[in-house]
């Protein structure tokens, strides 16, 4: 008499969350960029249905289409998908840091002037002369509510400063 292999039973409930996941994981292929979806390798028929969720405008149709591209994906294989979408997640939340990051240097600029010696002491190589006197500008263009031009200037020049180093 042969053995039979244990069969793995899954409940209903996690069939569900695992689709729903699906759809989910679909939902942001849809969301991409053009480049960001061509970068990420792709069954035709999928990413077929992902332009068509693209596309689609009204709120039942998109629904259908995201149910479909999360069918599809039950048969394809998600993790070369996910460690793609991972991916541009972390350069996304790298380059949102970054901006934080060059804000928060401008703003200490501008309310202390003491500001401008920490920063050299973290980037030595920064144009002390030039960023005070940006600094000095943005404050006196705020306080007199002109254009903010050197307020531009200076967030343009931390970004130079900081992504150099």
């Amino acid at each position: 008499m042969s053995q039979r292999a244990p069969i793995a039973l899954t409940s209903k409930t996690q069939r569900k969350k695992q689709v729903a996941a699906l759809q989910e994981l679909g939902a942001e292929l849809v969301a991409l960029s053009d480049e960001q979806l061509a970068a990420i390798e792709l069954p035709e028929r999928l990413r077929d249905a992902v332009m068509d969720a693209r596309r689609a405008t009204q709120f039942e149709a998109k629904r259908r289409l995201l149910q479909f591209i999360g069918k599809l994906m039950r048969h394809a294989d998600t993790e070369p998908i996910r460690a793609a979408l991972d991916a541009h997640r972390a350069r996304s939340q790298g380059r949102t840091a970054a901006h934080q990051r060059i804000e928060a240097w401008r703003e200490r600029m501008l309310e202390d002037p003491g500001a401008v010696a920490e920063l050299l002491a973290e980037y030595p190589g920064a144009d002390a002369g030039r960023l005070q006197a940006l600094a000095h500008n943005a404050q006196r263009e705020r306080a007199e509510n002109r254009s903010l031009r050197s307020y531009r200037e200076l967030f343009q020049a931390l970004r130079a400063l900081i992504e150099s180093a």
